[in-house]
């Protein structure tokens, strides 16, 4: 089992952190894993994406050409990466802010409200919750507790006080799958 997985949005969507949740996951699971994140120079509302390695076999190269998943937060990411799927992947697109739809009828394509449910939440920083709710819902990939305690380990001590919302907006997330 390898699974190659393309997260990408804008700088400060948490696209890197929804990378580096699924890669820590993995590793608590036991599964060999490789993150490489990739970003412009900004520091806020430049682009950013990470690609993902989960495999149950040591992994070769951390860089992803044919995801099995790609996960977009904006416009700019959809149009980017939506090649990058192999046929019959899984494509994740935040319909609250991409109107566009996929133009690949080759894949599964999820639409997730993501900012809206993490306004409703009263946090729009947990969008990329939504998304990996998602995602992990879909795929399987790994277990909602080695998220949550990966969010634990990624988040640190003094901001533990943040996971219950987080976990909410992953459930919600998941319930739109």
């Amino acid at each position: 089992m390898t699974n190659e997985i393309i997260s990408a949005g804008f700088g400060g969507q948490g696209v890197l952190l929804l990378g580096q949740l699924i890669t820590y996951a993995g590793m608590i699971e036991g599964y060999h894993v490789s993150w490489l994140p990739s970003y412009g120079p900004e520091m806020r509302g430049g682009t950013a994406n990470c690609c993902v390695v989960v495999s149950d076999e040591p992994v070769g190269s951390p860089v992803v050409t044919e995801a099995d998943a790609v996960i977009v937060l904006n416009r700019p990411s959809l149009d980017k990466f939506e090649n990058s799927l192999k046929p019959g992947g899984k494509l994740f697109i935040n319909s609250s802010l991409i109107e566009k739809k996929a133009s690949r009828g080759d894949v599964n394509v999820y639409y997730i409200p993501a900012n809206d449910i993490a306004l409703s939440l009263g946090n729009v920083k947990v969008a990329n919750m939504a998304m990996l709710g998602a995602y992990v819902k879909a795929s399987g990939i790994v277990k909602k507790e080695s998220i949550i305690k990966a969010l634990g380990k990624a988040l640190g001590e003094k901001k533990l006080h943040l996971i219950p919302i987080n976990e909410q907006a992953f459930d919600e997330g998941a319930k739109r799958v």
